[in-house]
């Protein structure tokens, strides 16, 4: 697997996480805890009803009955441990409410990975949700939105699709009709499907799952980027060969704009560019690309820079202490994303995946660089992707938010670089040299404008 399911899905330690959906939610489950209990026992459970052929994926199954204790459950814990209700012919009993509760008090008080099957799907690779589903337990921190991408291309009919009425009220399309990526993507952002009963605040993660052929990879590519506005992140794997293909992630541009410009004589952010200020057309280069939030940051000449972005929708960081240095700007830029350390979705560290950092001065950068950097990025969750441009590293780079951390010790007149020697860095090969100018003098600025002219 080239990225583990651990980090695709960004787990913390001990997480509590809600799988939902159908094509594999129950193979996403086990998988990801045999892998957490390499580090800590994991129990599995299911607010609804399992399989009897899917219990020995477990280390160990356990039936709760009505004199269950904390204390017993200390005793018998071990690997993988399923906690089910009674056996009722070829499935098991969901656990009720007060059980859940208690279940995750005490994974909560001693650090136990918490895993639960919150929908059943009579396993076909789509579905849609009754009234009563999905039975998602109110504490959990992420929802896993798992998905079969072998749906895609088969009719609306009980084969292909549980509850194929409601599945076709929600897309749109009629009994009998063919699932397009379009219909799919209906159905996994209405507020009746797969965004019904996600808590509040709880981290929502779409799980493409059966992408077996490159034909579904490159599917399932466009469907993530449709995805993306409604979920946190959208995840293309193929779990029967255990492949994770790719993470897209929600990726902030933050263009670096509140330098004094000294060196140069006058605000280099005000520059023309093409008939607009070069901190507009950076602006809009970041915007085009897709990337979200864009963040603008500013110090020196800060009214005037405002006032040459403010209808574009950004967001302003004014940074105080700008005369320090690049770092304070990186600092001021990522504490932005610090919302209140509420749940999930109020955390904005929690939406954003990576970042990528613009100079203000390089008004030339390019949609398709930006959009290469995310891409790239989406392939290993790499810590740090730079362009390479004639054996030289270029501008931009982007930082996984594993990063956040070092760029919040930074100090002085220093950017990103200054932790590159903790890091694996992934390089973009690029071949447009104009990546390698950025404009420090005003030589530097004729010789931009001249090569555009060319």
């Amino acid at each position: 697997m080239s990225i583990p399911l651990s980090r695709a899905l960004r787990v913390s330690n001990s997480p509590c996480i809600a799988f939902t959906g159908s094509g594999g939610k129950t193979s996403a489950m086990f998988l990801l805890a045999k892998i957490l209990k390499k580090n800590s026992p994991v129990i599995v459970t299911s607010s609804t009803h399992l399989g009897t052929w899917q219990t020995p994926l477990a280390d160990r199954h356990l039936i709760v009955e009505s004199d269950f204790t904390a204390e017993r459950l200390a005793e018998n814990i071990q690997g993988i441990t399923l906690l089910t209700g009674r056996v009722d012919g070829h499935r098991t009993t969901p656990l009720n409410e007060q059980t859940l509760n208690l279940l995750y008090s005490y994974c909560k008080n001693h650090s136990i990975s918490l895993l639960i099957e919150a929908d059943g799907s009579r396993q076909k690779p789509l579905k849609a949700w009754a009234e009563h589903e999905p039975p998602i337990p109110p504490f959990v921190e992420a929802v896993v939105e798992v998905v079969g991408l072998s749906g895609l291309g088969k009719a609306v009919d009980h084969d292909s699709v549980h509850r194929p009425e409601i599945f076709s009220e929600l897309s749109g399309i009629g009994i009998g009709q063919i699932v397009t990526s379009e219909d799919l993507t209906r159905v996994l952002t209405h507020p009746q499907g797969g965004k019904k009963n996600i808590p509040e605040g709880t981290r929502h993660i779409a799980l493409l799952n059966q992408a077996d052929t490159p034909e579904l990879q490159s599917m399932a590519h466009r469907i993530a980027q449709s995805l993306l506005a409604s979920f946190h992140s959208v995840i293309i794997s193929s779990l029967k060969y255990e492949n994770i293909f790719a993470v897209h992630e929600h990726v902030a541009g933050i263009i670096l704009a509140a330098g004094g410009s000294t060196r140069f004589g006058k605000p280099k952010q005000l520059l023309d560019w093409r008939g607009q200020a070069f901190v507009r057309a950076v602006v809009g280069k970041a915007l085009e690309a897709g990337l979200s939030p864009v963040v603008v940051v500013v110090g020196a000449h800060a009214e005037q820079v405002e006032i040459a972005v403010k209808d574009l929708g950004v967001t302003i960081v004014k940074n105080p202490y700008w005369a320090s240095g690049q770092a304070s700007s990186i600092r001021a830029a990522i504490n932005s994303f610090l919302a209140p350390p509420t749940r999930g979705a109020d955390h904005m560290l929690e939406q954003v995946g990576a970042a990528i950092f613009l100079l203000v001065d390089q008004p030339q950068i390019t949609t398709s660089l930006l959009k290469g950097l995310m891409e790239k990025h989406a392939e290993g969750l790499f810590p740090i992707v730079a362009p390479m441009v004639l054996d030289r590293r270029a501008n931009p780079v982007l930082f996984d938010r594993s990063t956040f951390p070092d760029l919040l010790t930074l100090e002085g007149d220093i950017g990103g670089r200054a932790i590159f020697h903790k890091y694996m860095i992934e390089y973009l090969p690029w071949h447009d040299d104009r990546m390698l100018l950025d404009v420090d003098t005003p030589e530097q600025y004729e010789r931009l404008i001249s090569d555009e002219m060319l």
